[in-house]
């Protein structure tokens, strides 16, 4: 018998970096929109759509993103719809 996948949700520490993306004045839209959606997961079964997925891809491949909006960009990619 097959296990049950486990659901991914947004992590305490995903979460923590994620609120502090959206607080930053200089976080970009893009960076704001991949953190809002990892918060929005904390706790929950959704899944990011396919426009923040690209997004977060362009935030892990950026040099001048910030830690925090890297974080919250990965929890954003491993919960991405399938």
């Amino acid at each position: 018998m097959a296990k049950a996948a486990k659901s991914a949700s947004t992590g305490t520490k995903a979460a923590s970096a994620a609120a502090k993306v959206m607080k930053s004045k200089s976080a970009s839209k893009d960076e704001k929109a991949v953190a809002a959606s990892a918060l929005t997961q904390k706790g929950s079964d959704e899944g990011t759509s396919a426009k923040v997925a690209s997004s977060a891809g362009k935030i892990l491949k950026s040099k001048t993103a910030s830690k925090e909006a890297k974080s919250a960009a990965a929890s954003a990619l491993m919960q991405k719809k399938k």
